[in-house]
């Protein structure tokens, strides 16, 4: 198999029509090519969109009241009404499987600004929540300190503000720690601020809200214990989209509200949604494998075209090889070889240049900016050897109608040959 002689007889063998073998090596490393860049587009498109997931609890729901459309109980229908604290206490106890219930209330401003400082002044979204709710939410703690139990206990005014928020209302070299801002005429002061969990620093927007413990938020705007809505996260190995039933049914015979009205509670799941986004990354991965191996295929195809041309014309070579007793298997061999020979070498200058392209990509990315949606297209070394190791069986196939062709030639009737 690795006889000097017979690899020379290989190299003159695809040389003598360099053109030819030129022609034929392309649709291999085309499809080979193909399937390189087609894999890469989709895992830059996975990339992209895991990104936006980075640091959220994805095993989560978020829950609300909406107006009653059912009566029940005495309770009229078009009944509006809240959550309360007794309920998140009654979730941990009936739904052992949950992780982090969170109460969360907001202060969404209407007109004009709502938070000022000095003379600077901004409109931001102002949250009231439990210091669990960092581990639900894409961030985490750039300066100074997230609010804890003992803010709750004793209803601290202090919030943390994003990096957005301290770009608006504070200078760049200006001590913010401790300062204070006014929120809708209540002084707080500021223990922290935080970022959000993403490498492309695109989080402006988001990183403009403002936390306060939950407890300081209710009795700061008359909340009482009312409860605006929940995040919800489950136990690892639980999934919260199997306890949703439970959740709601839960809520809904603690709040009067009648177990078939389905339109009183709302709530979304990111789970299902995360698990969607798994499902079309399985399916961007099967058609990027599908066409690059149809492609691949029709490349093959020529290559055992090509083959079958070569072993006609050398008919009467063969025929003399078998009336000197060569063995069959010998011929058989060689065929084989030069078939995978061209088709390992055609692939790899496919899978070159589907790396160069890839490069050529993410410098384009690095010079433009963060993309929405598409990051850092790549492949990894599995898809590489997978790559390979499709060459080498698709070189064998493509010679081993070839070969048994050329053995089948009787030697008398290959002596015959002109």
């Amino acid at each position: 198999m690795f006889s000097k002689d017979r690899w020379k007889e290989i190299l003159e063998v695809l040389s003598s029509n360099m053109l030819r073998t030129v022609a034929t090596a392309f649709g291999v490393g085309w499809g080979i090519f193909i399937l390189i860049v087609l894999l890469a587009a989709g895992k830059g498109l996975e990339n992209g969109i895991r990104q936006d997931f980075n640091g959220v609890a994805t095993n989560t729901m978020f829950m609300w009241t909406q107006t009653t459309t059912m009566a029940f109980q005495g309770l009229p229908e078009g009944r509006n009404f809240n959550f309360k604290l007794t309920d998140v206490e009654l979730l941990k106890r009936e739904v052992p499987q949950l992780r982090i219930v969170s109460p969360r209330n907001s202060l969404r401003p209407s007109e004009g600004d709502n938070v000022i400082r000095g003379t600077e002044s901004g409109r931001y979204r102002v949250f009231g929540d439990y210091p669990e709710i960092i581990q639900q939410n894409p961030i985490y703690v750039a300066n100074g300190r997230f609010f804890n139990y003992k803010d709750i206990r004793e209803k601290r005014k202090v919030v943390v503000i994003g990096d957005g928020i301290r770009d608006d209302l504070y200078e760049d070299d200006e001590e913010f720690l401790g300062t204070y801002i006014k929120i809708s005429g209540i002084n707080f002061m500021v223990v922290g601020t935080y970022k959000e969990k993403s490498s492309d620093g695109g989080g402006q927007n988001s990183e403009r809200e403002i936390f306060m413990p939950f407890t300081t938020f209710s009795q700061a705007y008359n909340r009482s214990d009312n409860v605006g809505w929940m995040a919800i996260t489950a136990q690892d190995g639980s999934s919260v989209s199997e306890l949703n039933d439970k959740i709601v049914q839960t809520v809904k015979q603690s709040r009067k509200v009648h177990p078939e009205d389905d339109r009183a509670i709302g709530y979304f799941d990111l789970y299902e949604q995360f698990n969607r986004v798994e499902s079309l990354f399985g399916a961007l991965r099967f058609i990027a494998y599908f066409v690059g191996i149809l492609v691949l295929i029709s490349g093959i195809i020529g290559v055992s075209n090509i083959m079958l041309i070569v072993i006609k014309e050398r008919t009467k070579e063969i025929g003399i090889r078998r009336a000197l007793g060569e063995d069959p298997w010998s011929i058989k061999l060689q065929i084989l070889m030069e078939s995978v020979f061209l088709t390992i070498i055609s692939g790899m200058v496919g899978i070159v240049f589907g790396a160069l392209a890839i490069y050529a990509i993410n410098l384009v990315l690095e010079a433009v900016g963060p993309v929405d949606m598409f990051l850092n297209p790549s492949v990894s070394l599995g898809v590489v050897l997978g790559a390979l190791f499709i060459l080498i069986v698709s070189g064998l196939l493509a010679g081993f109608i070839p070969a048994q062709s050329a053995i089948k030639v009787r030697p008398i009737e290959a002596l015959r040959t002109e």
